[in-house]
């Protein structure tokens, strides 16, 4: 199983008082590891139903594990792979990680739901993006 790994700065103002990354910027490099990944797989432009009817969906849940402190200015690591792919959800498996150590900060999951853009109803993903995600899931 292959995965996606994007490199991000923790700045002064992703601090809480006690000078660790404070919770919900987790969510916020999670949101952009994953659209690092979307961008590799050529999803980066504006949405497209008729083109890409994939890039629309809706996120159902977020789930962060905090496992220890990012202390201070630096650098993390996130990492996402794809933990299961269903009919109409896809649920993203994710770490927070140091540079330099395979030992998590944090660990956690994001589900999505593809959705019809006009009736915002689940519909089941396309063959193409199934196959796109293939070398990414742990599911299979």
């Amino acid at each position: 199983m292959r995965f996606h790994e994007t490199v991000h700065g923790v700045y002064f103002d992703d601090l809480d008082a006690f000078r660790i990354l404070h919770n919900a910027r987790y969510l916020v490099l999670f949101e952009r590891t994953i659209g690092s990944f979307w961008q590799k797989l050529g999803f980066g432009g504006p949405l497209d139903a008729q083109s890409e009817p994939d890039q629309y969906h809706l996120v159902r849940q977020n789930v962060v594990d905090y496992l220890r402190p990012v202390e201070g200015v630096g650098e993390v690591r996130v990492r996402i792979w794809v933990e299961k792919l269903g009919r109409t959800s896809l649920t993203f498996g994710f770490r927070c990680l140091p540079l330099d150590e395979d030992l998590d900060f944090a660990t956690g999951s994001r589900v999505l739901v593809r959705v019809d853009p006009d009736a915002r109803r689940p519909v089941p993903w396309t063959d193409r993006f199934r196959d796109m995600l293939e070398p990414y899931r742990r599911d299979i």
